[in-house]
């Protein structure tokens, strides 16, 4: 009887140090554009490595998350912007809507994922890229070969058979986008937009959508997530991988504390192991170049010269520019955008 009564004892207690350690979690609200299969494994691994916090996501599109976060600039409701667009948080920077801190180990990323500005506000995570899925069965139907610049793009037998992301919804439609205006000269870039607008069937308000339907046969070619083209193709796709010869615009995901957050000691201790060697462990999962040199994992039909050609962009200017630069591409052609998903 002692016997039992000592192990029910060993339980209560047990059951109390666990409730007590739970009562002492923090919770930290994080804004975030990761993709809704990366939220789970993100937490389970933000959670082991930093025991004494929870996460609790609010998740959208790059566009719609940095409109929200703009929006409640005078009572933010984040803690932590994390796996959003290292442009949209230059946008937040400039605004003083970030906290300053640098991590220890944000010394050995590199260069490009680390903020230029002193003091500094944000650390970068993984890069993603835009690319072309050009579906090759549907192309031959169409009398085309696989484009190999920007400008293949614009060949008439394209009409109605492209798709792109809509760059005021998607991270990967922006930096496209800016990524033309940038490598090309403004002028040149809008002209070349207005051309390609003859030949888009449609703006969807997904990074990924354009890839999905050229894999579906939908379209010939999307403009797409990197990730997610070399998803598809795995998958059994008839996809090509087009890297422009021109090279292509990229955006990192990013992690910064949000200014007056109550719980700035615990979003420390995450932003500290999100610049951490592990962490680009996680972010190799589901990204092909991430922050550590010496983190590398490169998927299956992933296209080789895809990091080589990354464009030499801009941030700053690129932040700089959003607004003026969304309004232009809206007024030009927003006729083709996709009806925006309903809230349920």
């Amino acid at each position: 009887m002692k016997s039992i009564l000592k192990a029910g004892g060993a339980l209560a207690l047990s059951a109390l140090f666990t409730a007590s350690a739970f009562a002492q979690q923090t919770k930290l609200t994080i804004y975030t554009a990761l993709e809704n299969d990366q939220l789970a494994p993100m937490k389970a691994a933000i959670e082991a490595a930093v025991p004494e916090v929870s996460v609790e996501w609010v998740r959208d599109s790059t566009g719609v998350i940095t409109a929200r976060f703009l929006a409640e600039k005078d009572s933010p409701k984040a803690d932590i912007v994390m796996g959003l667009a290292a442009s949209s948080l230059l946008l937040f920077e400039k605004a003083g809507l970030l906290e300053t801190y640098a991590p220890a180990a944000a010394a050995s990323l590199k260069p490009s994922f680390t903020d230029a500005v002193e003091p500094k506000t944000w650390v970068g995570m993984d890069a993603f890229l835009g690319v072309v899925c050009y579906n090759t069965i549907e192309g031959e139907k169409a009398g085309l070969k696989a484009p190999v610049s920007w400008q293949d793009l614009l060949d008439a037998k394209y009409k109605d058979k492209l798709v792109m992301p809509h760059p005021a919804s998607s991270g990967t439609g922006y930096l496209t986008v800016a990524a033309w205006i940038q490598i090309m000269g403004k002028d040149a870039a809008w002209k070349y937009m207005d051309a390609l607008h003859e030949n888009i069937g449609v703006y969807t308000h997904s990074g990924s959508a354009p890839c999905v339907q050229a894999a579906k046969g939908e379209r010939v070619a999307g403009i797409s997530l990197d990730m997610r083209a070399a998803k598809e193709k795995t998958n059994g796709a008839p996809l090509e991988i087009v890297v422009p010869t021109e090279g292509i615009g990229w955006d990192m995901e990013a992690i910064a504390i949000v200014k007056g957050s109550k719980n700035a000691a615990a979003a420390k201790k995450v932003m500290d192991w999100a610049a951490s060697k592990p962490a680009n462990e996680v972010y190799s999962k589901y990204y092909a170049v991430v922050a550590h040199p010496d983190v590398k994992n490169t998927p299956t039909n992933y296209p080789a010269n895809a990091e080589a050609k990354m464009a030499k962009i801009d941030f700053t200017a690129m932040a700089a520019a959003r607004e003026e630069t969304l309004a232009e591409w809206s007024k030009r052609y927003e006729s083709k955008a996709a009806p925006k998903p309903v809230a349920k």
